[in-house]
């Protein structure tokens, strides 16, 4: 079992930054990723990194903009948000899965998700 607990959202302005970050007790070792998701929509791949940080994937609307890290020492996944928009407001879940997947449905353990509301 995993437990999952995201925090560092909140209300920021077009093109400002903010970190997330996700704090997983119990068993770990899993691919981490980050996801988000808006009122109606389906939940979307952000980012995903594996364990040792050896591997990272993003999804093209954040590639350039977006950092997932990760602190093995502090079992803490990291998600550095940079030149946010608008756009990019939703609902921000951290997930850990077996292997570093675009798909939600290939992440096991979900935290409960921090608001991230990018004003124009």
């Amino acid at each position: 079992q995993v437990q999952l607990v995201e925090s560092g959202g909140g209300l920021v302005r077009t093109g400002d930054s903010l970190r997330l970050s996700c704090v997983a007790s119990g068993r770990t070792g899993y691919a981490m990723g980050w996801f988000r998701q808006t009122p109606g929509k389906d939940r979307e791949f952000v980012a995903t990194i594996a364990w040792s940080g050896g591997r990272t994937y993003y999804a093209n609307s954040v590639k350039g903009r977006f950092i997932i890290s990760i602190n093995n020492d502090l079992n803490t996944v990291y998600l550095q948000m940079n030149s946010l928009k608008p756009d990019d407001t939703a609902v921000y879940f951290c997930a850990a899965g077996d292997n570093t997947d675009y798909w939600a449905g290939g992440y096991n353990y979900w935290g409960q998700g921090t608001q991230v509301t990018v004003s124009s």
